[in-house]
Formats: structure tokens, sequence, C-alpha cells
């Protein structure tokens, strides 16, 4: 699968929901309720990073559930894309971008949501074929004023900022022609999953899914 039709997919994927929920799961057999209650709060695309070494087993628990699309996140080596396509991510989400992670996207057909920040790295993906990107570290690297300054040279790209986004400054985000969707922990924090308050986590995802 070349980089082209990866964006293509990705684009897709981020364009289902404005929030994407950037998840931290420590314990897998919570992973298939709390995916339910975010699918079910209308936010269909979930991101299990692979921080954790419960994430590949939370990401085979997700996988099965109807109409929600799980993908793993900070994918950096090729092993992890093998790894979480076996598992059954939909697609893999990386900080950055480089030639042996995108050569393993491609041999797995597993969609890569590169990350990229200067606008040499926008660039440089871009010329990989990759036009939906990552946005991360988004608020430490200039946050929303950053990207709206990205959208005039470099037109045709698309982005979901992850990193400090929150209910406050979600909306400055979205509000850009070059954003298509937020990725945030705040849906689905450590504390409500480990309490198992899956009605408090569908509540935020409901609020969340009408941001825009």
């Amino acid at each position: 699968m070349i980089p082209k039709t990866q964006s293509e997919q990705t684009r897709k994927l981020c364009q289902l929901a404005p929030v994407v929920p950037v998840l931290v799961i420590e314990d897998a057999a919570r992973a298939r309720r709390l995916g339910e209650a975010l699918v079910s709060g209308g936010l269909p695309v979930l991101e299990v990073t692979l921080r954790t070494e419960a994430a590949l087993d939370a990401i085979r628990e997700m996988a099965g559930i109807e109409g929600g699309h799980v993908g793993a996140g900070t994918v950096l080596t090729p092993e992890q894309v093998y790894r979480a396509k076996e598992a059954g991510a939909a697609f893999a989400v990386a900080p950055g971008a480089t030639e042996t992670l995108i050569r393993a996207c491609e041999d797995a057909s597993l969609p890569l949501l590169p990350g990229a920040v200067t606008a040499s790295e926008v660039m440089q993906a871009r010329e990989y074929g990759y036009d939906m990107l990552k946005f991360f570290p988004a608020e430490t690297s200039g946050g929303a004023p950053a990207l709206k300054a990205l959208s005039a040279p470099l037109p045709g790209v698309s982005f979901c900022p992850t990193g400090g986004v929150t209910p406050q400054n979600a909306a400055d985000y979205l509000s850009l022609p070059n954003v298509v969707c937020v990725g945030s922990s705040w849906v689905a924090p450590a504390s409500a999953v480990s309490d198992g308050d899956w009605d408090g986590i569908e509540s935020r995802a409901r609020s969340a899914a009408i941001l825009g």
C-alpha cells in the first residue's frame, strides 16, 4: 500500500469524528468496554498507544467492536508495525516518519498517519506521498497559530493535531481549514478508565463528537 493510498484511508478515518481519543491502556481486560463506550458516544476512531505491555492485547479486544476503528499509536519501529497489524490495528500513528517505518507500513498494508511539525518535515512527508499528517506535539510547537501559518505555503496537506489539545482549545484547531480532527486523551482519562466509569466516558465522548 503506497503512502498516497495510506493517506486516503487515514483521511477518511479522521473525517468520521472531530476527536480521536488517544488511549494509554494498562489493563486489556478493560479495553473492550472502554472502546464500546467511546464508539457509543460517537467517537468511532480510537488510537491505542504502544506505551504499555497491555497495548497490543487491548487492540485485539477493541478490533471486534462494531462500528469502531482501532489503530496503534506511538509506532516507532517496523516490528511494532507488524505486531500492530497482527493484533488487528486498522491504522498506525507515529510521532514522526522514517524510511524504515514507511517501508514497513507499505509492506504490511497498514495505513500510517505520520507526524510532522516543521515545514521541512511536512514537505518531506509530502514527497513520500503523505498528505494527511499528525501535528505533534501541537501546543508546544506553536499550536493553532502555527498550523494556520502552514496552510498557505503548504496547501493540500491536512492535519490531526495531538499533544496538549483540550476541550478549551480544540475548537481553535478544528476551525482551521487544514485540520480534519484532533487527537487527545481528555475523553477517557486514566482515572475514569481505572474506575470503570463507562457512563462518564460515553458522556464526554458525546460532547466531543459535536465539537467543530
